[in-house]
């Protein structure tokens, strides 16, 4: 399965929405990146994705998005090809 890397905060409900499906897929592990708590992480997330937003969500080197996207690419029926991607 592939690595999961999540750009969260402490009170964001999208991200606490993102987790519960990752989970409900299967993936035991998340990498969480906590922007709320750490200011230069933030910045590298909004340099990387061009995004100010969280959740910002990466499934091994691909990023998905937010939360809308995920399960926008779960009822799609990509999430588990790209979650069991070698």
């Amino acid at each position: 399965m592939q690595i999961v890397k999540m750009y969260t905060t402490g009170i964001c409900p999208y991200c606490v929405r993102a987790k519960q499906l990752l989970k409900a897929k299967g993936v035991e592990n998340i990498e969480e990146v906590r922007i709320d708590t750490d200011p230069e992480q933030r910045a590298k997330m909004m340099e990387i994705t061009g995004r100010r937003t969280v959740p910002q969500i990466y499934i091994g080197e691909t990023h998905v998005g937010g939360c809308d996207e995920l399960m926008a690419l779960d009822k799609q029926g990509g999430l588990l090809p790209l979650l069991n991607a070698a």
